[in-house]
């Protein structure tokens, strides 16, 4: 006998809160999605009204329906913590797109919260569910290219970059979209622990803002404690398309992942070889966040722990926080396994 389908409500319904609405309503059969909440004057009701759940301006609303199972948590950054740990103590099951907090503490009090309560708490790291990251995970985790000695990853977002510099957040480049880096080094490397990290950063797509702090273009360099040394490079701006690639080399091979195409299809003519190139995330990782959304599901329906959870959530924030601190100060930096006293 099948489980019954897990009913759940997206959390804010943004540009990700829309496409996670839409998945789970038409690509995960495990699912139904009854409810899309946002606080924001028919924010809600454009995302849910076309796909026959229902909308609201309230996540207390949500949180207090004994129809709703789990949440689907993809509001603003600033506020993961505060809606995990409502979440948590309302007895909802919980997937949070990355970062799960916004410091070691957050995800750590997100984490005891979540346990405390017995609920799932399950992190949007994508790329674990990518079918060609999966595979690479797969060979090195079965020794197929021996010892792992460097490991590669990197992010480039589509177009020109931001319009202003100064609606982006401090750190955004670490904490928002190098985390997905720092966790899949961190997936690659299976059994290793990173030791301490080197980063640089600068303002390359908008100079003028330099002064000010931001940075767009980003280089990590992590050591893990089985001697292997990775990299980990973003940029907020490729005019190409967006691009998401991973290496990782062994004492008896290499694998790698990730080319950028929207599909297998190549146009040979005379001006060369050409590829569809995918223009946005939920472009090319539409079956990773359809297999992470279908995870969160049957870890709820299994009674089991999620595939990447708080632990990795805080693994990942602690890189980012050190390359951060490593920026700031010139140097390299340490990685916490535990809040800081």
């Amino acid at each position: 006998m099948s489980s019954p389908a897990v009913r759940i409500a997206v959390v804010g319904a943004g540009r990700i809160g829309a496409s996670h609405a839409a998945l789970l309503a038409g690509r995960v059969p495990e699912a139904a999605l009854v409810a899309v909440a946002d606080p924001r004057p028919g924010a809600a009701a454009e995302v849910a009204g076309p796909l026959g759940a229902r909308p609201t301006t309230s996540v207390d609303e949500v949180l207090a329906d004994r129809g709703v199972d789990a949440v689907v948590i993809s509001a603003a950054t600033t506020v993961h913590h505060d809606l995990i740990v409502a979440a948590a103590a309302a007895g909802k099951h919980v997937f949070c797109e990355k970062p799960a907090g916004m410091s070691l503490a957050e995800i750590d009090d997100a984490r005891s919260a979540t346990a405390a309560a017995g609920v799932v708490l399950q992190v949007g790291f994508n790329r674990r569910f990518a079918a060609d990251f999966a595979a690479a995970r797969a060979a090195v985790a079965d020794g197929r290219i021996g010892d792992v000695r460097l490991l590669r990853s990197l992010t480039r977002d589509p177009g020109d970059g931001p319009a202003d510099p100064d609606a982006v957040p401090l750190w955004t480049i670490f904490t928002q979209t190098l985390i997905h880096d720092f966790d899949t080094l961190n997936w690659l490397n299976p059994g290793a622990r990173a030791v301490d990290v080197h980063a640089v950063g600068d303002a390359l797509i908008h100079p003028e803002a330099r002064d000010r702090g931001h940075l767009d273009t980003a280089v990590v360099v992590i050591r893990y404690d089985n001697g292997a040394i990775a990299t980990a490079e973003a940029c907020f701006a490729a005019a190409y398309g967006y691009d998401v690639r991973g290496e990782v080399l062994g004492s008896r091979g290499m694998v790698t992942m990730g080319d950028g195409a929207a599909s297998s299809f190549r146009l040979h003519d005379a001006g060369g070889r050409t590829a569809a190139t995918a223009r946005s995330d939920t472009e090319l990782m539409r079956d990773a966040y359809t297999g992470e959304l279908a995870e969160l599901c049957r870890a709820i329906q299994e009674g089991r722990p999620p595939a990447v959870g708080a632990d990795e959530a805080f693994a990942a924030f602690a890189i980012a926080q050190a390359a951060i601190d490593s920026v700031r100060g010139g140097g390299t930096v340490p990685v916490a396994t535990q809040v800081p006293a």
